[in-house]
C-alpha cells in the first residue's frame, strides 16, 4: 500500500544539509511517509550517503542540474503515477529543500489540518531561519535555531509581487493563528495530489519555463484560479537556512541595495520570472487596477536590472517565450473557477 505522503527533495551538491534534513525526517511523529530524493547530477556524494545510510530512500538520478521546477515535476509525476486516480485528494507530496530542518511534529500537524480542510490544496507552517556557526577551522559546525521567521506564506500586494509573509520579523506571535494564505513557500509545503493533479499541464506541475525562483508563486496562483485554498498551520514549525533573503517590508532605495548584493543570474531569474509570472495569471481588469503602484516599480526594477544586470536578456528570454505563456495560459483560462474579483482581493 502506497504512503498517505511523499516526501520529495531536490538535492544538487547539497551534503552540507542533507544529512541534518534525513535525521529531522526519520524523527518525525507521523510515520506513513516514503522519501523521494531527485539528484540533480551532484559530485559531492549524495548518492552515496543515502545508499549507506537511508537506503528505503527512493532516489531520481539526472546526469546534469535540470532545475528546482524540471527536478520537482519528476518526483510529482512519480507519486501521482503510482498513486490510485481516486485517492488523489487523500495523498500528499510534500516539496522540501534540502536546506530544512523539520520539528518533530512539523508534519503531523499540517496533515492534522489537511484532514479538517479537504476544501485546501496546499499547507504551510511556520518557517523560521536557521544559521550555522563554524566552531573551528574545521567542517564541524553548530545549528542556530533562531526566531527570525522566514515565511508564513506568501502575500501578494498591490505593485503585483509576492513576497514571504513575515520575512525577516521576530517571531512575537503575531503569526499564531490558523489562517488561509494566498499560497505557501516552495521551499517547504505540502500540496493534495489531487490539486497538483489539476494543475498539471501536460508533464509540468511546477512551470519548467521559470528553471528557478518564483515557480511556487506561480503555482500558488494557479491553485488559487483553480479553486483550490492554501492554509498557513502556526504549529508546524521548520526552520530555514536561506541564503539570499531579505525582510518583507523594504523600500525601493532597500530594495534595490538588496538587488545589487545578490548574484546576477539570481537578479536575472527573478525578474525574468516575475514577467513570466504576471502574463501567465493576471487578468486585464486586475493589471488595469493595480497599474498606479505597479508600474513605478517594474520601471524601477526595469532600469536597474538593465543597467546592472541582464535586463535586456531577461527581456527577451520573455519575448522568445510568449508563445508558451499564452499556451499555458489559455490552458488555465479553460479550468478556471474562481472568479478574478475574489483573487484581486489578495493584492490589497
Amino acid at each position: 500500500m502506497a504512503s498517505t505522503v511523499s516526501i520529495n527533495i531536490v538535492a544538487w551538491n547539497s551534503m552540507s544539509f542533507i544529512p541534518d534534513l534525513m535525521k529531522s525526517i526519520m524523527a518525525q511523529t507521523y510515520r506513513d511517509f516514503n522519501v523521494l530524493v531527485i539528484d540533480n547530477g551532484s559530485t559531492d556524494g549524495v548518492g552515496a550517503f543515502l545508499r549507506e545510510h537511508y537506503p528505503d530512500a527512493m532516489t531520481i538520478r539526472n546526469a546534469r542540474n535540470l532545475g528546482f521546477s524540471a527536478a520537482h515535476n519528476q518526483g510529482i509525476r512519480y507519486a501521482l503515477e503510482h498513486w490510485d486516480a481516486s485517492e488523489a485528494n487523500a495523498r500528499f507530496i510534500l516539496v522540501t529543500n534540502p536546506d530544512i530542518l523539520l520539528t518533530p511534529t512539523f508534519l503531523e500537524e499540517l496533515m492534522a489540518a489537511a484532514r479538517a480542510h479537504p476544501e485546501a490544496g496546499s499547507f504551510g507552517g511556520k518557517l523560521l531561519r536557521a544559521f550555522g556557526e563554524n566552531l573551528s577551522d574545521e567542517v564541524m559546525k553548530e545549528t542556530i535555531h533562531s526566531d527570525r521567521i522566514d515565511s508564513t506564506g506568501l502575500r501578494p500586494h498591490r505593485n503585483l509581487t509576492v513576497t514571504d509573509r513575515g520575512a525577516g520579523e521576530l517571531d512575537q506571535g503575531h503569526y499564531d493563528a490558523l489562517e488561509p494564505v494566498f499560497g505557501v513557500s516552495g521551499a517547504l509545503a505540502l500540496y493534495r495530489g489531487g490539486a497538483l493533479q489539476e494543475a498539471r499541464q501536460d508533464d509540468e506541475i511546477f512551470d519548467q519555463d521559470f528553471f528557478a525562483y518564483k515557480e511556487d508563486v506561480d503555482l500558488a496562483w494557479r491553485l488559487q484560479q483553480l479553486g483550490w485554498d492554501a492554509i498557513y498551520v502556526p504549529q508546524a514549525k521548520a526552520y530555514h537556512y536561506r541564503g539570499m533573503y531579505g525582510p518583507e517590508k523594504t523600500g525601493m532605495f532597500q530594495k534595490l541595495k538588496n538587488w545589487r548584493s545578490k548574484p546576477a543570474i539570481r537578479n536575472y531569474l527573478s525578474t525574468r520570472n516575475h514577467w513570466l509570472m504576471l502574463i501567465k495569471n493576471i487578468q486585464p481588469i486586475h493589471a488595469l487596477l493595480a497599474l498606479p503602484w505597479a508600474l513605478p516599480h517594474e520601471v524601477a526594477r526595469f532600469l536597474y536590472v538593465a543597467v546592472f544586470d541582464q535586463g535586456i536578456k531577461a527581456s527577451f528570454s520573455v519575448l522568445r517565450l510568449l508563445p508558451s505563456l499564452f499556451k499555458k495560459r489559455s490552458l488555465m483560462r479553460a479550468k478556471r473557477r474562481r472568479p478574478a474579483r475574489e483573487l484581486r482581493r489578495w493584492f490589497i
